[in-house]
């Protein structure tokens, strides 16, 4: 059979009307009513209204903060017994049989919980109660970058939505002057590199990606106006600017033009709410002396502080990115540091939530890519531990979770999660649960398939964590 092709005009032409047609949802919405903030559509009742993440990048040692292994200990300097490397499995950078490692640090119980942590969390400490440990979580990789994008977007694949993006589409903003969904960073430059996929919208709507916020006098780019240039020079030339995209949107019908306009608008607005909402020095004395936090300075602190103004204002998603938790070496000395930098904010945070009524409805999670390997990564006269996916802990609180709850156990070892076995995509299903929104319906068609941030893979919810 001979097969007719038709004209390039034609297939330009055909390409038109078929985004038209593939737009019309869009198209007979008026354009105004897109740009304003779009409302929640949750499945089920909500317990959480919004998510603060604070992603400890690079991956803290679960064996040395918040899973004693006593057996561990008593075996401290022996090789690593060979079943526990079942499956071929290798570390990230340990070449070789490695030796074990306990904790150097004592553990006592905190709470009428009687949760336990190390010596190296003395402020969380003093909020165990609130807190709900996984000690059972497990991925995929013992790679950095895959690894967070597994935490975030559920697949070691780039270029997939993240779960603030995923929380942004699902229920939208609270607030039209701001972004659903920002981010914030701390540590050292020197450290694992932050990827901009991290909080990336992937594909979905690029109105749905996290935006950075930095530290310094301009907290996001290019936002204030050139030298004079006056905020009524600037609404004129959004309006050109907004006509001609829109003429542009009615002949093609391309969604993503829309979200063009939406983020000019957005910018805009933020041109005014910005600067004072970053501005830490009209924060109480107080306050800042709960957190340990200096205006003006870079700081885990600091950005802890701004999440909590950030939740008050109705942003869905905030993610804090601290930098420096990668030991492989002088683990003693890097944990230490990275602790004294985290630790007192953080309860800062859980505290000031909840004595402003925040807490019940907001979830706050903590944790990294993956844990440490509970043996020794040896370097020279010092030791650090390797990456290690099999079986760490994150903690979780607020926003509908057990506060006072231990779940799940690794092995004597610390090394497989053993019992309640937790994996990540279990996790994110379990988080937009606590959101309202049922993980196997919240999904978008692409490219022939139903794509969904927990994947074609059994995730199940974590009843057990939840109050």
């Amino acid at each position: 059979m001979n097969r007719v092709w038709p004209h390039s005009d034609s297939l330009a032409q055909s390409r038109r009307t078929f985004l038209q047609r593939s737009a019309a949802g869009l198209g007979s919405i008026a354009l105004g009513s897109l740009l304003q903030a779009r409302g929640a559509q949750t499945h089920f009742s909500a317990r959480a209204r919004r998510v603060i993440f604070l992603f400890m990048a690079g991956g803290p040692s679960h064996v040395d903060l918040f899973d004693p292994k006593p057996v561990l200990n008593q075996h401290d300097g022996k090789t690593i017994p060979k079943e526990l490397l079942k499956d071929h499995q290798q570390f990230a950078l340990i070449r070789g049989t490695p030796s074990l490692k306990g904790s150097t640090y004592k553990f006592a119980r905190h709470g009428k919980s009687g949760i336990e942590m190390s010596e190296l969390m003395p402020h969380l400490a003093g909020v165990a109660d609130e807190l709900t440990v996984i000690r059972s979580m497990k991925t995929d990789t013992n790679i950095h970058d895959p690894a967070v994008n597994m935490m975030n977007c559920g697949s070691v694949m780039f270029d997939h939505p993240t779960l603030g993006a995923w929380a942004s589409y699902g229920l939208g903003s609270e607030n039209e002057n701001l972004p659903a969904y920002i981010v914030l960073t701390s540590g050292s430059d020197d450290g694992q590199p932050l990827l901009q996929s991290f909080w990336g919208n992937g594909f979905l709507d690029s109105r749905h990606q996290g935006v950075p916020f930095r530290n310094g006098v301009d907290p996001v780019l290019h936002l204030t106006n050139p030298s004079g240039i006056g905020t009524e020079t600037r609404r004129q030339q959004l309006d050109l600017v907004r006509w001609m995209n829109q003429h542009q949107h009615d002949a093609l019908g391309d969604p993503e033009i829309v979200s063009r306009i939406a983020s000019y608008e957005m910018a805009f607005r933020m041109q005014s709410s910005v600067p004072e909402l970053t501005d830490l020095r009209n924060e109480p004395a107080s306050i800042l002396a709960l957190y340990g936090a200096e205006p003006g300075r870079m700081s885990f602190a600091n950005n802890c502080v701004l999440a909590r103004r950030l939740v008050e204002k109705g942003v869905r998603f905030i993610q804090l990115y601290d930098r420096g938790w990668d030991s492989h070496t002088d683990i003693h000395r890097e944990h230490a540091r990275q602790c004294a930098a985290a630790d007192r904010p953080t309860a800062a945070l859980l505290t000031d939530l909840k004595q402003r009524g925040l807490l019940d409805d907001t979830l706050v999670i903590w944790g990294g890519e993956f844990g440490r390997t509970p043996v020794a990564q040896v370097s020279g006269k010092t030791y650090g531990r390797d990456h290690h996916p099999h079986g760490f802990t994150m903690w979780l609180a607020g926003g509908g979770t057990s506060p006072g709850t231990t779940y799940g156990r690794t092995d004597d070892f610390g090394y497989h999660a053993t019992e309640g076995v937790v994996h990540v995509r279990d996790l994110h299903a379990t988080i937009l649960h606590l959101l309202g929104l049922d993980h196997e319906r919240l999904s978008v068609p692409v490219q022939g398939l139903d794509m969904r941030l927990t994947g074609v893979e059994q995730a199940h919810v974590v009843r057990a964590i939840l109050a």
